[in-house]
C-alpha cells in the first residue's frame, strides 16, 4: 500500500468482482491528526486524522481515527432532525472501538449532569463546557456506542475504529479557539443532555448497524457484512488479510489466523 500524489487516497488493489472483496481506503489530513499510523497504515509526513472506507450508496461509513490533539466538542442529529435541519441528509449514530491510547488519553461521553439550554449555550461560548463534560479514560479494547444527540469529544493520543451512519452532519459546540464555525443553534436543538454512554461490551446492536468485536485464534466463520481488521494477519476465504483493511463479505467466509482482531458489522436494509 502506498500514498498517491496528493496524499489523500491510499491505493491498494481490490477485487470488487469477487467475494470477499477489499474496500479501498481514503486518507484525510486534519489539524488534530497524526503522522504515526503504523501498524494499520504507513506513517506519513502529514497529519492524517481519518482514513475512510465506504461504497457508493452505502448507509455506513467506516473509519480509523488518529489524534494528537483533541477534536471539537460536537453532537449529531438523528434521522428525523437531520431531515428537518439538513434536507436530504441522514442522522449520525456511531460507535467507537479504541485501538490504542496514551496513558492520559480521554473521551468525553455526555455531560456530568443535565444543563438548561441557556446554561449549555453559555458554557459553549465561554469554554466552561470542558468542565461540564463527563470525561472518561480511553482504554484500548473498549467499545462505546454513541447515539445521535450525545454530546461527545475525542481527546489527544487516541487511535480508534469508528462505525457510523454515512453522514457528515456534525454540529460543533466548542473547538478550543480554532478558526472554524460553531453550530450552536442547531447543536443545542438536537443535544440530549441526559445521554451518558457506558462501555458497550463486545456486541453493539442499533437500528442502523450491528457489530461484534472478534478475537480469533484458529478459525471461525464470519459475515456477511464488513470485516474491519484491527490487529494481526490471517486468511479470509483464501485471501490474505492484515490490520488496516476492510473487506466486504456478501456471504459467510472462514477467517483463519493464529491471532487476529477484527470487527464484523452488518447493516440491516
Amino acid at each position: 500500500m502506498s500514498w498517491n500524489a496528493d496524499s489523500t487516497v491510499y491505493r491498494r488493489s481490490s477485487m470488487a468482482s469477487s467475494s470477499p472483496y477489499q474496500i479501498e481506503p481514503r486518507a484525510f489530513e486534519k489539524v488534530w491528526g497524526s503522522p504515526f499510523l503504523e501498524p494499520w497504515f504507513p506513517n506519513s509526513d502529514k497529519k492524517i486524522g481519518e482514513v475512510w472506507f465506504t461504497e457508493p450508496d452505502s448507509p455506513l461509513l467506516l473509519k480509523f481515527l488518529f489524534t494528537t490533539e483533541s477534536l471539537s466538542v460536537q453532537v449529531h442529529p438523528n434521522d428525523e432532525e437531520a431531515a428537518e435541519l439538513e434536507p436530504g441528509s441522514r442522522g449520525k449514530t456511531e460507535m467507537w472501538h479504541v485501538l490504542r491510547a496514551e496513558p492520559d488519553a480521554k473521551l468525553a461521553m455526555g455531560l456530568k449532569g443535565e444543563l438548561s439550554p441557556e446554561r449549555l449555550r453559555e458554557a459553549c461560548v465561554d469554554g466552561s463546557i470542558m468542565d461540564e463534560l463527563r470525561w472518561v479514560p480511553a482504554v484500548a479494547g473498549e467499545t462505546w456506542y454513541i447515539p445521535a444527540g450525545t454530546i461527545h469529544a475525542i481527546g489527544a493520543g487516541i487511535t480508534l475504529a469508528e462505525i457510523q451512519q454515512n453522514s457528515d452532519v456534525t454540529y460543533r459546540l466548542y473547538d478550543y479557539g480554532r478558526p472554524r464555525e460553531l453550530h450552536l443553534d442547531k447543536g443545542l436543538l438536537v443535544s440530549d443532555t441526559a445521554l451518558r454512554p457506558e462501555p458497550a461490551g463486545n456486541q453493539v446492536t442499533t437500528p442502523y448497524f450491528s457489530t461484534e468485536i472478534l478475537a480469533v485464534s484458529g478459525s471461525r466463520e464470519v459475515g456477511p457484512g464488513y470485516l474491519i481488521v484491527t490487529g494481526g494477519t490471517g486468511d479470509l476465504g483464501g485471501q490474505p488479510v492484515r490490520e488496516g483493511q476492510v473487506w466486504k463479505l456478501s456471504s459467510p467466509e472462514k477467517l483463519t489466523s493464529p491471532k487476529i482482531e477484527a470487527i464484523i458489522t452488518l447493516c440491516p436494509r
